[in-house]
C-alpha cells in the first residue's frame, strides 16, 4: 500500500525532506503523498521514514491503494532506473 496523510496533519514540514522518492508535497491544506511515487521506503529503508518523524501519527496505509512488498519493490526499481 502507499501511504496517505490524514487531516490530522499539522503541517510541521518534517515528513517532506525525509521521503527518498520525493512523493510528499505541500497540498492546499495539508501535505499529500503521491501514490505513484510512494514505496513505503521499500528499497531505501526498513520502515517508512515519514512515519518515523511524524509527531502526530497521521500517516496510515491508504486502503484504496493496496500494494504488496513485491509491487512496492517493482515501483522502487522503476523510480530509480536510469
Amino acid at each position: 500500500m502507499s501511504l496517505i496523510i490524514t487531516d490530522e496533519c499539522i503541517n510541521c514540514d518534517v515528513c517532506e525532506p525525509e521521503c527518498p522518492n520525493n512523493a510528499i508535497s505541500q497540498g492546499d491544506e495539508i501535505y499529500l503523498i503521491d501514490p505513484n511515487k510512494c514505496t513505503e521506503c521499500v528499497g531505501h529503508f526498513d520502515t517508512p521514514q515519514c512515519r518515523e518523524v511524524c509527531p502526530v501519527d497521521c500517516i496510515p496505509n491508504d486502503p484504496s491503494n493496496v500494494e504488496s512488498k513485491d509491487m512496492l519493490m517493482s515501483k522502487f526499481l522503476q523510480l530509480t532506473a536510469k
